[in-house]
């Protein structure tokens, strides 16, 4: 669905990928694309994934993504959320929506305002507040099973990662690891977010650029920005043993999970590990607490082992593992 509103300059699309197994739910991405097309390219990809999400994690939810086209920095109003609210609502609860990159608590609770179907709400509104902290900590718990994968033990003391992007998710992430006793390395193209890492890390290294950080020796590589971090290009250069990150789409194009296998470096699929979020609006639209929440979280651990055991087995990408699984169960609940 396109919709615009002439009077607060909204211009969003909302994309709707499966309802198979329940209602689709999905965040909302407030960014500056260059032009529709770009917009529509990521909502497409951005709402398959959130089927494969929902369905790996045992959710009975369906895939869905909404981008609004802008910069939240200057173009985001209450008015313009509002016009949003309503856009989502006329679809009459098909979509449920809730934050993503540009979008916080604060912005659904506008969006309530005039929408119904809205979960990722702040803990003043109802909600059960920010979550990428939880997105962060199932990105943990993904990044520990790939290492009892790769060498027996799920600790990371001592382990040297790489984190592309300290916005929401990463910086988060970055407080576990440092937690963890691992040697972290940070970049961003925003140095007012790494120097809030640096601040609070003092031990954490920074790194010019990514092109830089995944030239260096590191155990694992986490992107954490926006998707297509893993393209041709990274993969060649890429010295790490696995890779695990927060960023959806991570594969830039059909292939690259077929060079990293090759290259001997294990993937730990971006939707498999980053459900976190998910996890927890999930739990805020049944009404579930936190504590309960972060439980669920914990057993991204299992899955995630679950999906690199039966890669292995079966010789083929983690990927093409994890897709399996997923549509296994959406193929289920759809009467396949």
């Amino acid at each position: 669905m396109f919709s615009s509103d002439r009077h607060t300059g909204l211009r969003c699309i909302v994309a709707i990928h499966s309802t198979a197994i329940g209602p689709s739910l999905g965040g909302t991405r407030f960014y500056p694309y260059t032009d529709e097309w770009r917009a529509l390219d990521d909502v497409l990809a951005l709402s398959q994934g959130m089927s494969y999400k929902a369905a790996l994690a045992g959710l009975d939810l369906g895939g869905g993504k909404a981008v609004i086209l802008g910069d939240p920095r200057t173009d985001k109003t209450e008015e313009l959320l509002r016009a949003y609210g309503s856009a989502v609502q006329s679809l009459g609860g098909r979509y449920v929506t809730a934050c993503d990159v540009g979008t916080y608590p604060q912005d659904m609770d506008v969006v309530a305002q005039t929408c119904a179907y809205v979960s990722g709400r702040s803990e003043a509104g109802g909600g059960l507040g920010d979550s990428s902290v939880l997105t962060a900590y199932g990105v943990l718990q993904g990044m520990r099973a790939a290492a009892q994968h790769v060498w027996g033990e799920p600790g990371l003391t001592g382990r040297r990662v790489g984190v592309a992007g300290v916005g929401k998710v990463g910086r988060h992430l970055v407080d576990h690891l440092v937690a963890e006793g691992a040697t972290v390395l940070v970049t961003d193209v925003d140095a007012a977010a790494v120097r809030a890492v640096v601040s609070a890390h003092p031990q954490v290294e920074t790194v010019a650029d990514t092109a830089e950080l995944v030239r260096l020796p590191l155990d694992v590589y986490a992107p954490c920005a926006l998707g297509g971090a893993l393209d041709d290009a990274t993969v060649e250069m890429l010295r790490a043993a696995a890779v695990c990150g927060g960023a959806n789409n991570q594969l830039a194009h059909p292939g690259v999970e077929k060079q990293l296998r090759d290259r001997g470096i294990v993937y730990a699929p971006d939707y498999c590990v980053n459900a976190g979020g998910l996890v927890q609006v999930a739990a805020e639209r049944e009404g579930s607490s936190i504590v309960d929440a972060r439980e669920k979280v914990t057993r991204i651990y299992d899955t995630t082992f679950a999906v690199l055991t039966r890669a292995a087995a079966e010789g083929v990408p983690p990927s093409e593992a994890a897709d399996s699984m997923a549509e296994q169960r959406m193929a289920q609940a759809a009467g396949g």
